[in-house]
């Protein structure tokens, strides 16, 4: 670690966790800071967004849900949704014949409820086609993880690099929290005041104790959702990763995020297990290979040049969809946890 940032963490240790001690009688383990970038930041957002893709045959979109009841016309039958149970219904419209359009269509008036909760009502079709191109321009592919419920309430320790100050929120809902790490800015840091608890997949009552178990359990679950979030997701992985060209959009080692290490390098990986890299006017190669390990799905990664050096590991692949490859490694030295993202060009 460079030793500017090393004396920057110990001063935000430091002056966070005394601040803690001394307003709110809160200690907190500083390896526990986070911010609007790190992973399980990102999970937590996702774990309490409203869940907008569990009505995709609906409207086809994973950036909002449309509020029920409503009124649909598929392939000329009036289909009233009342409940969640009843997207099956229309599914089941749509599946009925193989000569038909397979177009759901609304009786407007509709109410639209977006990921932070915040409502609008589309009058007609081409107001509802110009909120689906805007969402076109934001979808990641990663949906809701909505088999995860946060059990509140959440007590959160903030600090404010800039201003100096420490304060504590307290969280009751999936609305504030999700619009909390929605407006997070990049000077804040925030500490979850442990223990807490949520219920699984499996309706399981969990406590959880630390950053670490808390981003494991909620990776674990991605698979028992019923979203195509990645992690053996709708895609098989090597289609997906031999597909187009890609960038290190997120690189970051122990206390340090390198990204900025990796920009212009661009990574083409075959189908036979090669990787080619072009930076500027120069090619590189290297190779990779996918198996699995105790469970875990691996890409193991190898670089013929220096500089590409620390991203030579074997990562575990957490998530991925046909825009961004999410991967993490624990080191079995120090323990400490490395990330590292591709996202297509």
């Amino acid at each position: 670690m460079k030793a500017s940032q090393f004396i920057f963490l110990g001063f935000l240790s430091i002056l966070f966790f005394s601040c803690q001690k001394e307003e709110n009688e809160v200690i907190q383990d500083p390896t526990q800071n986070l911010n609007k970038t790190s992973p399980l930041v990102n999970l937590l957002s996702r774990v309490s967004q409203n869940a907008t893709s569990q009505d995709n045959v609906l409207d086809n979109s994973s950036c909002f849900s449309v509020q029920l009841p409503v009124t649909v016309i598929v392939n000329g039958d009036n289909v009233v949704v009342q409940t969640e149970a009843d997207y099956q219904t229309v599914q089941d419209a749509i599946d009925a014949f193989s000569d038909d359009d397979d177009i759901v269509n609304f009786i407007y008036p509709i109410t639209i409820q977006y990921q932070n909760f915040s409502t609008q009502v589309i009058n007609n079709s081409d107001a509802l086609d110009d909120v689906l191109d805007d969402c076109e321009d934001n979808d990641d592919d990663f949906d809701e993880i909505d088999c995860i419920t946060l059990n509140y309430p959440v007590v959160l320790n903030i600090y404010d690099s800039n201003n100096q100050l420490a304060s504590t929120l307290t969280i009751t809902n999936d609305v504030q929290f999700y619009n909390f790490i929605e407006n997070l800015d990049d000077n804040e840091f925030i500490a979850i005041n442990y223990p807490i608890s949520i219920v699984d997949s499996n309706g399981n009552n969990i406590v959880i104790t630390s950053n670490s178990q808390l981003e494991d359990i909620i990776e674990e679950s991605i698979d028992d959702c019923d979203d195509n979030s990645g992690g053996g997701g709708s895609a098989d992985f090597s289609d997906v990763i031999t597909n187009g060209t890609w960038y290190v959009s997120y690189f970051f080692e122990g206390d340090d995020n390198e990204t900025s290490d990796y920009v212009g390098y661009n990574f083409t990986f075959s189908a036979t297990g090669t990787i080619t890299i072009v930076k500027a006017s120069t090619t590189t190669n290297g190779s990779w290979s996918n198996y699995i390990d105790s469970g875990d799905d691996i890409l193991s990664l190898n670089f013929d040049d220096s500089n590409l050096d620390e991203l030579e590991e074997d990562w575990e692949i957490t998530e991925y969809s046909s825009t961004v490859i999410k991967l993490k490694h624990i080191s079995g030295g120090d323990g400490e946890t490395d990330y590292l993202y591709f996202t297509k060009n």
